[in-house]
């Protein structure tokens, strides 16, 4: 009976000790208080006093249990005497009640449960397309992934393809026979690096600005056994009066794509294809002739042949899954006027 009577005690200073702790700095007024008796057996009780009904609703914060056990260890550790337990701010944490949210997966549902000591509650959510889910993440990855290379280099600028020249008016003193071009032969090449920033970007479709720093060369090989000679009056195609594995004029140009891009995905975040239209600005840094022989003897030789230096135009993109095309036009002429064929070059390709 006596031990009965001592854990009675340490219960009631408990209690009596956190409704001190947190109300002592009240002012007594003439406000009738609140009580809470909780009877045990015939002739124990434990009586707690309060201002008001909401200072007792605030022990459902705290986890008696701790506080009871705490008391029982400091009432063990003295022979005699009161002990007292004082809730403030370092020890709040302490006995505060703990709260646990489990999550779990079974049987195509998703179950969140949040444990209290007195309560719980579930949240299901069917998880039946788990291949959804799967995207998403993907998706999320695949915007992190191109987030974080927004501004890196790239090594789009590097291209193979064909040329062509397009007539744009025809004249007298230039054939088109002499500057005739093979399909196959006439080559483009281009290199350089890039860089292509995020303009606007949303789950299945984004906007983005491709610009670069390019060098290019277009390769012109004559269908016939012509040779381009710069005379002072312009450029000329002569016949070389002997066969030729190949005779070709060579443009090599430094360029500054500007392509606004649209680029598609689907719902995994997996790109589908995008769309590119935009300008360049160029300008030649050599020029030269080529002329390979039967027996594999080459000559070259370096001039200006009366070339504009500087080209722009327009040019386009388009890429399907991880393979992309281009095509390049020039709005101004290949040569200067008077001095060459009205020409404009036009390249298609493959980008790498």
């Amino acid at each position: 009976m006596q031990k009965k009577n001592s854990t009675m005690k340490s219960i009631l200073t408990i209690a009596l000790m956190l409704l001190m702790s947190r109300w002592t700095a009240a002012a007594p007024n003439d406000t009738p208080a609140d009580s809470l008796v909780i009877l045990f057996g015939n002739k124990t009780r434990l009586v707690i006093h309060s201002d008001d009904k909401n200072g007792i609703s605030q022990l459902a914060k705290y986890d008696l249990n701790k506080l009871v056990s705490d008391m029982g260890l400091m009432l063990d550790s003295t022979s005699s005497g009161e002990k007292y337990l004082v809730i403030n701010e370092k020890s709040t944490q302490r006995y505060l009640r703990d709260t646990v949210i489990v999550v779990t997966r079974k049987d195509g549902k998703v179950t969140v449960t949040v444990k209290d000591r007195d309560k719980q509650s579930k949240v299901e959510k069917n998880d039946e397309n788990k291949e959804g889910d799967d995207s998403d993440r993907e998706y999320r990855r695949n915007q992190e992934r191109r987030r974080r290379n927004n501004w890196n280099l790239s090594i789009e600028g590097v291209g193979i393809g064909l040329n062509g020249l397009i007539q744009k008016t025809s004249s007298q003193a230039y054939s088109s026979e002499t500057y005739e071009l093979r399909p196959i032969g006439s080559r483009y090449v281009s290199l350089g690096v890039g860089q292509m920033p995020t303009i606007a970007k949303g789950k299945t479709a984004s906007l983005r600005l491709y610009y670069a720093l390019e060098v290019s060369w277009n390769n012109f090989m004559f269908e016939q056994d012509n040779i381009a000679v710069k005379t002072p009056t312009g450029v000329a195609f002569l016949d070389a009066g002997r066969d030729l594995k190949k005779s070709k004029l060579t443009v090599a140009t430094i360029n500054i794509p500007f392509v606004p891009r649209v680029t598609f995905y689907n719902t995994s975040g997996r790109k589908l294809f995008h769309l590119g239209a935009g300008v360049y600005g160029g300008y030649r840094i050599d020029s030269y002739t080529k002329i390979k022989e039967l027996n594999n003897n080459r000559e070259r030789n370096h001039s200006n042949f009366h070339l504009n230096n500087f080209r722009y135009g327009l040019i386009a993109h388009l890429g399907i899954a991880k393979t992309n095309f281009f095509v390049k036009y020039d709005l101004n002429p290949l040569f200067k006027p008077g001095f060459g064929p009205d020409v404009r070059a036009i390249s298609f390709g493959i980008g790498l």
